[in-house]
């Protein structure tokens, strides 16, 4: 173990040392103000768009990321002082298009598509993205974990029409300035469009990105530069009130019901950069659906969040932990959920709350969330405080390190609360790594949990970073989860645990041909139980 600690520690000296390696803005468009309005109507037969600088010259990604693309694409930016409008002109294959869907949020690897990023706060970490189809379906999300995740249940106002032409389609795109935060008097956004052009099985991105990379990375990246400061983000306050009055009636006892049930939730602006996100009596019966899907593990499955409430710079709460979900400490699905006394999952209804977050400058961020649910006495539910407090400052180009607390306290002294059930508390800290040319990346995190009577260990941590150049991908891991280590508000499927995996992969772009790369890989991953003496429990080749 002494050996591989060490191993370690020098594998982290390289990785400092890559901050310093990077690419720089390869690219520049100029947003064009304007003071006349534009008729959305997916036909830019405006003269203004005329007169506009063109984001062109685009750099195909699959199937090579060597050559320019083969179907021009041109975009065009402008802005008013309360909209943000982009122009998209896309040359195309004679014939059908490929279309999939044309439900709100659609897939991108199956419909034809232009995609927009938008970097407003310049960290190479979050971003906005947009995307629409030939057919005007809009989808929209938050970016996060330097474009490794999308978070598609955000949902703001913006505008997209679009016309379909045999050989070329056209894209109009509305933004309000009040649907996005940045810092005030801003005059310059990382920017980068890409394409996917599924008619010919191709995609094409503005800023060339290297293909054993993410199409959606956020490394590499243009410059959007606007010809005069945007002044502040001035996102309105937003209050969403609802009553709810359910009836029934048992005919066989005569005997009728009826609830009547009222809330609110509102969002508030604080600043340029924070979100203020109250709720007063949830009811969250306007939420999606969760997809179905079949477990065959033993193991729990870690859902999407998909309450509004939870949304706005939800990775800020939710990535601290294991990089593969085996141990976070914090996962918002638990409020609003509680066990009766069979032990079954039941709703447990949330009082109020409050929910601060966002950037404070340029290199902080900030997250307060704090939510009250209610005492059910029928199942022995004690009502609970549910608090966490993250706090994240970036390091380097893209890294980024923060510490957290989360707190989970009943309240009051009901009979059917035991001892061991009055709180549970989870410090710790990360540091997430991310290179400016995004070839390292990793995760280094340390936490503890705190129960009555129970204070001694309960450690989870990890130690784990990709090498990923050109021709090569390397992964190593290291994982230690102890078996006392708790978290009431977070998701642990499994304690007791030290795993160590490796992995190397060695690509090979054939450049003609009907394969395009492939890639032979030698993967190990081991789990041992340190409770039985480091027992081997899980080996896996």
């Amino acid at each position: 173990m002494a050996g591989l600690v060490k191993w370690y520690a020098t594998a982290l000296v390289f990785v400092f040392c890559a901050e310093a390696w990077g690419q720089t803005t390869s690219k520049k468009v100029t947003a064009k103000y304007i003071d006349q309005a534009i008729t959305l109507d997916g036909v830019m037969n405006e003269p203004i768009w005329q007169t506009a600088e063109i984001a062109g010259d685009f750099q195909q990604f699959f199937p090579s990321d060597q050559v320019q693309a083969e179907y021009p694409t041109e975009v065009r930016v402008l802005f008013s002082d309360t909209h943000l409008y982009v122009g998209v002109h896309a040359v195309k294959k004679p014939g059908d298009y490929v279309v999939s869907t044309l439900r709100r949020d659609f897939g991108a690897a199956t419909n034809d598509n232009i995609s927009l990023l938008f970097d407003t706060f310049s960290d190479g970490t979050t971003a906005y993205f947009f995307g629409v189809t030939p057919f005007g379906v809009q989808r929209e999300g938050l970016v996060s974990e330097g474009g490794a995740a999308f978070n598609n249940t955000w949902d703001i106002k913006w505008q997209a029409e679009a016309s379909r032409y045999d050989d070329h389609f056209v894209i109009e795109v509305a933004i309000p300035f009040t649907s996005l935060k940045f810092p005030e008097n801003s005059n310059t956004w990382r920017f980068r469009p890409y394409r996917w052009n599924n008619q010919v099985n191709q995609q094409d991105t503005w800023v060339r990105v290297p293909q054993q990379q993410l199409l959606s990375s956020l490394a590499d990246m243009g410059e959007l530069v606007f010809e005069k400061p945007l002044g502040e983000s001035r996102m309105p306050i937003a209050l969403i009130p609802y009553i709810n009055v359910l009836t029934d009636k048992d005919h066989g006892t005569d005997v009728a019901n009826a609830q009547f049930k009222t809330g609110s939730d509102a969002k508030i602006a604080i600043g340029n950069g924070m979100n203020l996100d109250l709720t007063l009596n949830p009811d969250f019966s306007n939420v999606e659906v969760d997809d179905i899907f079949t477990n065959l593990t033993r193991f729990e499955v870690r859902l999407p969040e998909k309450r509004q409430f939870f949304i706005d710079n939800s990775d800020l709460f939710e990535n601290f932990g294991n990089s593969f979900n085996e141990a976070k400490p914090f996962f918002s699905r638990r409020i609003g959920l509680a066990r009766d006394t069979l032990g079954n999952l039941i709703q447990n209804d949330i009082i109020g709350g409050v929910r601060l977050s966002g950037k404070l400058n340029k290199d902080w961020r900030l997250g307060i969330l704090n939510l009250q649910t209610a005492k059910d006495e029928t199942n022995e539910i004690a009502s609970n405080n549910n608090m966490m407090l993250a706090l994240q400052r970036k390091i380097g180009s893209r890294s980024n390190i923060g510490a957290f607390l989360v707190n989970r306290q009943a309240v009051g002294d009901d009979e059917y609360i035991t001892p061991d059930e009055n709180y549970n508390r989870v410090v710790g800290i990360d540091y997430n790594l991310a290179s400016a040319d995004n070839i390292w990346n990793g995760k280094f995190y340390v936490h503890k949990s705190f129960q009555p009577n129970d204070k001694k260990g309960n450690f989870s941590s990890q130690a784990t970073f990709t090498y990923n150049p050109r021709r090569w991908e390397i992964i190593q891991d290291l994982v230690y989860i102890d078996q006392d280590f708790t978290a009431d508000l977070g998701f642990v499927p499994r304690t007791d645990i030290l795993k160590w995996g490796n992995g190397i992969k060695r690509i090979f772009y054939t450049g003609s041909g009907i394969i395009n790369t492939h890639a032979p890989r030698l993967l190990t991953v081991s789990y041992w139980r340190p409770s039985l003496d480091y027992k081997k429990n899980r080996p896996q080749v």
